[in-house]
């Protein structure tokens, strides 16, 4: 009785501690999930305060499009002196009643400039095709075309097509008609510049007097009849459609110019003019005996009546054609060619989703709050530092045609990349790429495919945007209203002198450093040319100056957001309470989403931290830092307080979240804003997530033992502490306690089981699981599986996509394993973490962000994740295999799998998830290879100059480094950790059939007999001498 008595109350010990264990995790868990809550439902509401998502469809673009150039002027255009002075108004919420009154003409003219030169960049990279730039560009007036500017083609959409429908069928008042059309403002656009287009086109082609005079007669009348209200009283509508393809054939022979067509044009033109006198007019016999009438009063033939039908037009005389000399006709043809012949499907043009996204976007800022504008003259001078380290500058020829027995880099890009391929075929002017290959642009074929990676070169290309935007900002600027147009015609036809002067201004405001972190003794030594004043005499100066190359070129960058970099300078003037900003915060753009599923993984969870994340971090918590993200920095500010980077490479790991401690600590205030967006690229490969993770990992262990995240935490007040927890280091520490917890909890049962205490305390106490008990451990494993932690990427892709598309992403994701992935990247998180605080050594990890096509090696996953996933879970693999082997006579299979199945997906996913993601990794050939190259890497002995992919030793070496640096108490824990493995063996021997379940402590000592001989035979077998 007694015996019985002592293992029910050290049982109930056991028991008690593996369920409050249990407890704790869920403690530190929920703390996770109440922030995720917390930053959707946030960090939603703010992004709708925000009008983030107004703009997401085409549909949406074209309905607003027409407020777009007040919105552009009001926004991104400086204001008059006097509009300044209008602006400072005396109530509080005057910036949401204010007008602009400036001239809509001028204006629009504006607009139209700045939208052409977006459109012409998307052009250039590839995102539309020739057909959509000349749908989407807006035509200038300029000297020889004086008329009004008009809006694009693809915003009039088949508005011609569907008025003539209309037209056709309808029957009642010209009144009702009329009304009809002019409520869609589009459609009454559409309606009146076709026909003046046409119109001005015909004034150009019929130059034969009577022709002309026959033809200009029958159009006023029309007009007549439209002014009086009587147009379908006059005309038969019906044959409207008839007109149009009529008018079609003639615009296409004129857009052609082939003078050879000559005789085609003026059988056109008769058509015309016979299907519009016989067959639309209603009393067209009538209108021609007018003109009949009028052209004998004037002394013409007398048998003109009876010529008019067949020789009209055919006099060589009578009409112009070509218009070869004309540019500004010709333009004016084929805008009309594209109004009457666009279909539906120019409703979705531009086809490209990266285009739709960005134009979407941009349109959406420019309704968001954010400062006037000021001229480039008097904006703040800024400048931008890319650190090169190991990425690429630009793929090789070698690397596009590489493809060590599967696709190639250039293949790749095109199928990822379909549409873009075809359009740079079609700029390139070939249809093939050996076409391309054949006229030598291969250089230009390393521009295209460098600009899809995340090289250096894409990383230059978008920080120059900087410069071509503020160089047309500078021309508006400086050009007077009236002169505009004429100006910027002369600047496009080339103006070295004002382009010289533009170029003068920007290199005053904006400079460019690329600054190398692979070679610190590297000098670029440069001749630099200075202009000084010497006796009132200008003097020019050489002088060498050698320049030291100091320690993210992920990023990219945009033309049409470049334009509002003014606008972003403009928030360190006002006052943040009573400090100015010293950190401004943009949004990004992941650009790498479709690159491939685990890169789409990552673009979402990046986008969720970078977006919805950042907007609760900076209001209403207040706990925003530097993230590497596309920051701006107060230079000044940081340069009087110790710079931005940290000088310890070990602790100050992550040098971006440090500049951002700095200068909170320094009374430095940090702001976000998300009307500018950067694009951003992740990693795309499992290897280089998992490199990237781990360096995260071992930052925030930095963070975790730092000094400023101590001050910082002192300073605070109780509420932002708990925020900067939660949003630094919190995450960590709280994912490492819940693995750790993980396992306690299981080796806890293990021990009941084997110890038989379990068994006592379930049948000789007859103690039993409660239902509800196992209901709620089933709920809360289920929970942390991650639908909680997904709640703000959900919650920001349907701000920005719609929530439909928001929750039908979600669901595919995890069709795709989507979970299988967050779960690995969940245990190198806690494990980098975790061995970094324990022992230190935080490094810089190399990733390289190179395009991941190949397949990778058993070998290099083995060295990747052998200690980090491998071990971990074929160890909780195990320990659920013995605890379901020893439960199973006496418990209830509801319990353990409520308690044990999100274990079990744990461990495979640690298992298996390289496999998984591997490409080709279930290839019979790759498994073959990849055990030969396996076993041969295994027996290679190491030593001096062996590197870690050549021999196992090397890599065991260089994996045990931080014990060997270790202290005392990090390597007694280690060791105390390490003894949890004599639990299997002392346990397992007992249960053993040979042992007939002697508990003598000599048969323990045999066990180790029996383990030490195997271990010898193994050796002498395997590893001789």
């Amino acid at each position: 009785l007694l015996v019985v008595v002592h293992f029910v109350s050290l049982g109930s010990m056991y028991f008690n501690l593996a369920f409050r264990v249990t407890g704790c995790q869920v403690f530190f868990m929920d703390t996770q999930f109440w922030y995720s809550v917390l930053c959707a439902i946030f960090g939603g509401f703010y992004g709708i305060l925000n009008h983030l998502g107004e703009i997401r469809t085409l549909r949406m673009l074209r309905i607003r499009f027409l407020s777009l150039p007040s919105a552009l002027n009001s926004r991104l255009i400086p204001p008059s002196f006097r509009n300044d002075r209008d602006r400072g108004g005396r109530y509080p919420f005057h910036h949401l009643f204010q007008k602009d009154h400036r001239n809509e003409d001028n204006d629009f003219v504006k607009f139209a400039i700045v939208w052409n030169r977006i459109i012409t960049s998307f052009r250039q990279e590839d995102l539309l095709s020739n057909r959509e730039m000349d749908l989407m560009m807006i035509p200038l007036p300029s000297e020889s075309c004086p008329d009004r500017v008009r809006w694009p083609v693809f915003l009039l959409a088949n508005k011609l097509a569907t008025a003539l429908s209309i037209a056709r069928d309808f029957t009642g008042k010209d009144e009702d008609l009329f009304n009809q059309i002019m409520n869609d403002i589009q459609m009454n656009y559409a309606v009146k510049e076709c026909y003046e287009s046409f119109k001005y086109i015909l004034q150009a082609l019929v130059v034969g007097e009577i022709e002309k005079r026959i033809v200009f007669g029958i159009l006023e009348e029309i007009e007549d009849c439209s002014n009086a209200f009587s147009l379908l009283k006059c005309i038969r509508m019906s044959e409207l459609p008839a007109l149009r393809s009529k008018c079609i054939e003639l615009i296409v022979l004129l857009a052609e110019g082939d003078e050879q067509h000559h005789a085609k044009v003026v059988k056109v033109l008769q058509d015309i003019f016979e299907l519009v006198t016989c067959d639309m007019l209603i009393n067209g016999s009538r209108t021609l005996d007018h003109l009949y009438s009028s052209l004998q009063s004037e002394e013409y033939d007398a048998d003109f009546h009876w010529n008019i039908h067949l020789d009209l037009f055919a006099s060589k005389n009578s009409i112009r054609f070509p218009f070869a000399d004309n540019v500004c006709l010709l333009d004016q043809i084929k805008r009309l060619m594209l109004l009457l012949t666009v279909n539906d499907t120019a409703l979705d043009i531009p086809v490209n989703l990266e285009a739709r996204r960005r134009i979407s976007f941009f349109a959406t800022s420019l309704f968001m709050k954010m400062p006037c504008a000021p001229k480039v003259c008097n904006m703040l001078s800024f400048s931008v530092l890319t650190p090169h380290y190991m990425e690429d500058v630009k793929y090789s020829l070698k690397e596009l045609r590489s493809s060590q027995g599967q696709v190639s880099i250039i293949f790749y890009m095109q199928k990822i990349y379909p549409d873009e391929w075809q359009n740079f075929l079609e700029r390139m002017r070939v249809e093939t790429f050996d076409a391309l290959k054949s006229e030598n642009k291969e250089d230009v074929l390393r521009d295209w495919t460098s600009f899809r990676g995340q090289t250096l070169s894409r990383t230059v290309r978008g920080m120059m945007y900087y410069r071509k935007a503020l160089k047309l900002q500078a021309f508006l600027d400086m050009t007077n209203e009236e002169d505009i147009l004429r100006v910027y015609h002369t600047i496009e036809g080339g103006n070295d002198a004002l382009s010289a002067q533009l170029d003068a201004l920007v290199d005053m405001k904006f400079t460019y450093i690329i600054s190398c972190q692979m070679y610190p003794s590297l000098r670029v030594a440069y001749v630099e040319e200075k202009e000084l004043v010497v006796a009132d005499k200008a003097k020019k100066v050489y002088s060498s100056v050698l320049v030291k190359a100091v320690n993210h070129l992920d990023q990219d960058n945009y033309l049409e957001e470049a334009f509002k970099v003014r606008n972003v300078l403009q928030e360190f003037l006002p006052l943040k309470g009573h400090r100015h900003p010293t950190i401004i915060g943009l949004r990004e753009h992941i650009f790498t989403g479709s690159v491939s599923s685990l890169a789409w993984f990552m673009s979402y969870q990046e986008t969720s931290f970078v977006t919805i994340g950042q907007r609760l971090l900076a209001n209403p918590l207040r706990v925003r830092f530097h993230y590497g993200h596309p920051d701006f920095f107060d230079r000044i500010f940081h340069i009087a307080r110790g710079g931005i980077s940290k000088a310890s490479k070990t602790i100050n790991l992550s040098e971006d979240v440090f500049a951002g401690f700095n200068s909170v600590l320094r009374r430095g205030y940090i702001t976000y804003h998300e009307y500018m967006q950067i694009g951003k690229g992740r990693d795309v490969g499992l290897n280089q997530i998992s490199q990237f993770e781990a360096k995260v990992a071992n930052g925030n262990s930095g963070q975790t033992i730092s000094r400023d995240i101590h001050r910082l935490g002192r300073r605070f007040d109780f509420f932002r502490m708990l925020s900067l927890y939660f949003t630094t280091v919190g995450f960590y520490c709280s994912s490492l306690v819940s693995v750790v917890a993980v396992y306690v909890f299981l080796y806890g049962h293990l021990y009941l089981i084997l110890s038989g205490v379990q068994k006592a305390l379930l049948i000789e106490t007859r103690f039993h699981y409660i239902k509800s008990l196992e209901t709620a451990l089933a709920s809360q494993s289920f929970i942390q599986l991650g639908l909680l932690t997904g709640l703000p990427m959900v919650m920001e892709i349907g701000l920005e996509k719609g929530f439909l598309t928001a929750i039908q992403d979600f669901v595919l994701m995890q069709f795709q394993l989507a979970a299988v992935f967050f779960m690995f990247s969940f245990g190198t998180k806690t494990h980098y973490y975790g061995r970094t605080i324990l022992h230190g050594g935080a490094k810089y990890r190399p990733t390289g962000r190179k395009v991941v096509i190949f397949h990778t090696s058993f070998t290099q996953n083995y060295r990747l994740y052998s200690r980090s996933h491998f071990i971990k879970g074929f160890e909780l693999m195990l320990l659920l295999t013995v605890y379901d082997t020893f439960r199973q006579p006496y418990q209830s299979g509801m319990g353990y799998s409520s308690i044990s199945y999100a274990i079990w997906f744990i461990s495979l996913s640690w298992l298996f998830a390289p496999f998984l993601f591997n490409p080709s990794g279930f290839n019979w050939q790759r498994i073959v290879d990849d055990w030969m190259d396996w076993n041969k890497w295994i027996r290679q002995q190491g030593g001096i100059g062996i590197q870690q992919d050549q021999s196992w030793q090397s890599w065991w070496d260089d994996e045990q480094a931080h014990l060997r640096r270790a202290g005392l108490i990090s390597r007694l824990i280690e060791v105390l950790l390490s003894l949890r493995f004599f639990l299997y063996q002392y346990g397992l021997v007992y249960h053993l059939n040979i042992t007939r379940h002697n508990k003598n402590l000599i048969v323990y000592m045999l066990s180790w007999v029996f383990i030490v001989v195997v271990f010898v035979l193994v050796k002498v077998n395997f590893f001789p001498v």
